[in-house]
This record gives structure tokens, sequence and C-alpha cells, in this order.
């Protein structure tokens, strides 16, 4: 039987801490390096204090999108090769990386082939009792995918999200901006439930859900513009009573799932308690604003989570700055700011960043890229997740360490371990101490490189 929720075992014994590293020149790529040891104490050196009394928010999990374009590529592996590289993406043991929670879409995203939704209908008709609802729209090899993914990892979390709703229920009649028609606030929260029912019968629960992904973004294919008010109205009248009624409790509601530049919106829907009952947060991306924006949202409602979903790596960019920024921002910022979530944007992508619709975003490059035959190459936001997902597993809790030496992040994993990820983004190597326990562990993190230490907390 497949190892479901397995932690990875630095196999070490008490009192040495394993490293990982991965360097921006990419001479070391998510590498173990030689152990180093605790002992009573060492002189003039920058300290990292951890400490496992001072515990923060509990961690969900770390992972990527399966977009329509992601599983469509991975799915033309051979089978062999499909099945390695899935139990390396989600199982942490060996050389797994233990992804443990993913992004869908439902319907189209911008990364998908074309443009669909579940009920698309002719122009001027409608499907108010929606007799259409098809899940086969589109996107044919996510559910498939997802059920190779969950016979080897089953307690995956997965959230899940729409670029539109289908283009009769919108203002606009396309798949391109326009507003949710108010006549069609209730079928449109209807079609999320229906989207989340027949997942169920393949297998495939969904954890949670956002309404609408970037709901001030205008220009993407597909898109909907969604205002705070709207949201507010649009889950406390419609999508929350709905999901109630079909006891769908356990799915969670997030607001937001866009940048951190307009944090106004999802304070303005929790301040409204109606839809503030039918939430459990709001969801982050990074394209505008400072990633510290999530504490102050913190700081308003500390009882609502925060989760981020997306950021994406642009052709454009090279390896060692995109891999210094990521790590810096979205992994231990946000983690930080109180995320419980971290999601690197597209999985795979083929070697020209598609597939995408016509109008999407033509510069994304997976998590992998997927060429001719069985070739896989590991790109940046891979490693970025890593240096996360295998060591902090789902349940971890993040604790209390001194960021003055580097920036770094600390956990509590449910078996017990400690884990620590630390960044050195200056010019310049620089050596450290590990203080945890009344003991110290002296390291040295090359510039330009990340590092996860691991010991038992024990």
């Amino acid at each position: 039987m497949p190892n479901q929720t397995n932690a990875y075992e630095p196999m070490l014994p008490s009192g040495y801490v394993a490293q990982w590293l991965t360097t921006a020149d990419q001479q070391v790529l998510f590498q173990p390096q030689p152990e180093a040891e605790f002992i009573d104490k060492i002189d003039d050196l920058p300290v990292i204090t951890v400490d496992s009394e001072q515990r923060y928010q509990v961690i969900e999990g770390f992972g990527f999108s399966l977009t329509g374009g992601s599983a469509m590529l991975i799915s033309r592996l051979s089978p062999f090769e499909r099945e390695s590289l899935l139990r390396e993406l989600f199982l942490p043991d060996d050389d797994g990386i233990g992804i443990s929670f993913l992004r869908l879409s439902i319907g189209a995203s911008d990364l998908s082939e074309r443009c669909f939704s579940y009920d698309e209908r002719p122009a001027g008709l409608t499907d108010f009792e929606l007799e259409f609802f098809d899940i086969q729209a589109g996107d044919l090899e996510v559910i498939p995918l997802l059920q190779e993914i969950l016979a080897i990892y089953p307690a995956l979390k997965i959230i899940a999200t729409t670029w539109s709703a289908p283009t009769w229920m919108k203002t606009s009649q396309s798949w391109i901006g326009g507003k949710l028609r108010p006549e069609c606030y209730g079928v449109f929260a209807d079609y999320l439930v229906k989207y989340l029912q027949i997942m169920k019968t393949y297998g495939i629960t969904i954890h949670a859900i956002t309404p609408q992904n970037e709901p001030l973004n205008q220009k993407n294919e597909p898109s909907m513009i969604m205002e705070a008010t709207e949201q507010a109205d649009f889950i406390k009248n419609h999508l929350g009573p709905a999901l109630h009624a079909a006891g769908l409790n356990e799915v969670e509601l997030f607001c937001w799932d866009h940048n951190c530049d307009v944090k106004a919106y999802p304070l303005a829907v929790f301040d409204d308690p109606e839809a503030r009952s039918y939430l459990s947060g709001s969801a982050w991306h990074l394209y505008g604003g400072d990633i510290s924006t999530l504490s102050d949202v913190h700081t308003e409602y500390p009882e609502m989570k925060l989760y981020f979903t997306e950021q994406w790596v642009g052709s454009d960019g090279q390896f060692g700055g995109d891999l210094l920024w990521h790590v810096r921002h979205v992994l231990l910022g946000s983690i930080r700011n109180w995320s419980r979530v971290v999601l690197e944007w597209n999985l795979a992508s083929d070697p020209f960043c598609c597939p995408h619709t016509p109008g999407g975003e033509a510069r994304c490059v997976g998590a992998l890229t997927l060429g001719d035959g069985d070739s896989v190459v590991r790109n940046v936001a891979y490693y970025v997740i890593a240096h996360a997902s295998k060591f902090v597993r789902p349940d971890s809790v993040r604790i209390y360490s001194d960021d003055s030496a580097l920036l770094n992040v600390a956990f509590l994993t449910p078996s017990g371990d400690i884990v620590l990820i630390a960044l050195n983004d200056g010019a310049q190597a620089q050596s450290f101490s590990i203080r945890f326990d009344g003991k110290n562990a002296m390291a040295s993190l090359p510039a330009g490189a990340v590092a996860t230490y691991i010991w038992h907390g024990a």
C-alpha cells in the first residue's frame, strides 16, 4: 500500500542537524550536505535562536496549481515515467519532495488550451437549471490524473477557484472581463456546488474554494470582475447558503484570491458579519503590494486563515534571482506573515510556456518543463517548494526563530522534528550558530543560497 502521510525522516542521531542546500548559481540543487553537531557553545557568531515553546499558525501544505495544461503534459508521459514523477512529487520519502496541497481551476484558467466552462450555451440561450452541466467540457486530463495522484497520496488537500462564470451568466457575454449578472448570482452558486458534488463522485474531495480568481483583473483570458461588495453579497446570500443546503459544510470558503496591494477588499468582505460567518479566510498573490499585508489582515481578523495561492515565474527571469526573490517573499515572507499554505503557480509547462489560452499569460514557466518524449526539467519553483514541502508536513506549526542573522522560518513537525529554512541572499557567505534548547550548531550558508536544517526536537 502506498505510503500515505509519511514524514521525511532524516535518519540521524540525536544532537545532529541534517542540511539540504540549493544555490543560486545552480551548482547545488536541493542536495544533502554534511551534518552539523549541537555542542554547548560557539563564540563570536551571529545566532539564530529557535524556540519550540513559542508557537504560531498551523501549516496546511505546500504545492502548486495543477492547471489543465499541467495535467495534459504530465498525462502524455509514459506510464512508468508518469508514476515515477508523481511519486517524486507527492511523497516525501527517498527522492520525493512531498507536495501536500494543489490548486485547481473550476473550468478553464489562462493556462488551459482554450476557454471553457462546464455549462456553455449558444449565444442568446441560458441554463438556469444547469441541465447541460458537463464536467468533461474541457481539461480532460485533470480528473484522471488527480485520481492517480490520490492513489499515491490520499491525504492531498485541494483548493479550487473560478477564472470566469459561464459566459451567459456575465454582463460581457464573453470570457474576458465583465461581471456576474445579478440575476445569475444564485445559479452561479449552484454551478459551484454542482462542481463540488460531481468531483466527489470521482473520488476527489475539494477542501476549499474561492469564488473568483483575481477579481479585480479584467484583462486575463478568462477573467471576471467582482467588487468587494458584490463578493460579500454573493457569499452571504448565495454561495454560503448553497453550500450549507447541499451538506457541504466541510468545504472551506476563502475570499479575495488576489494581490497584496488592495487589503481593503478582503477587509471589506470580512467587515460584513453575515459574509464572514461563511468564510474561513482570504487567499493571496504577490504581483503587487508587500507580503507584510498578510500580517495587517491577521491583526484585524486573527481568526481568519491566510492562504498564499499563486506566484508565477516568468520566462524572462533568471534562476538565481527568482530563487532568492521567491524564497524571501513567497516562502519565508508569507509564512512569517501568518500564511498556512504556500502555492507556487503552474506545475508544468512545455519548453515554449504552453499551453495557454489565446489571451492568457504566455510567459509562465512551470515548476517542471516537460519536453519531447519523457524529458523532465526541474525549474526554480520546484526547488522553492521542495525546501519546505519535503520536511514541513501538514499539521506542522510555525515556531519562534530570530531573524536578525538571516531571514528564516522554523517549524515543529508532527513527528517532533524541528525544521529551519534560512536564506542568504547577500553577496558574502554567512557563518552563524543555530541555538536550540541550550545547545548550538555551527552552520555556514554560501552567498545566494537557501538551506533547510532538520533535527530531532526531543
